[in-house]
């Protein structure tokens, strides 16, 4: 079910780096060393993604990557989408 404002900016807040694109996206931007660094990170997002059945878009640019997500059946953010971000943030934070 697609949040309320208040409740977008609520979990918003409790995010580290996300912020919020046009409205119905959320969006972070992770910096690498080297550029493998970056694709191992995407291949731990992609098994995140899978265990969660919520796919982020993913835009790899030499050693930054850029997820964004956003729920389409729902017509914008929804819980799934920041349950998602901070399992992102954990993989991050591990590697």
């Amino acid at each position: 079910m697609k949040l309320t404002e208040e409740q977008v900016e609520e979990k918003l807040a409790a995010l580290d780096g996300w912020k919020r694109e046009d409205g119905k996206w959320i969006v972070k931007k992770y910096r690498f060393r080297a550029f493998l660094d970056g694709i191992a990170f995407v291949n731990r997002v992609a098994e995140a993604s899978e265990q969660l059945n919520h796919h982020p878009f993913i835009a790899i640019d030499y050693k930054m990557v850029t997820l964004r997500m956003t729920t389409w059946k729902d017509g914008g953010l929804t819980e799934l989408d920041f349950k998602a971000a901070a399992q992102f943030d954990r993989v991050y934070k591990n590697d």
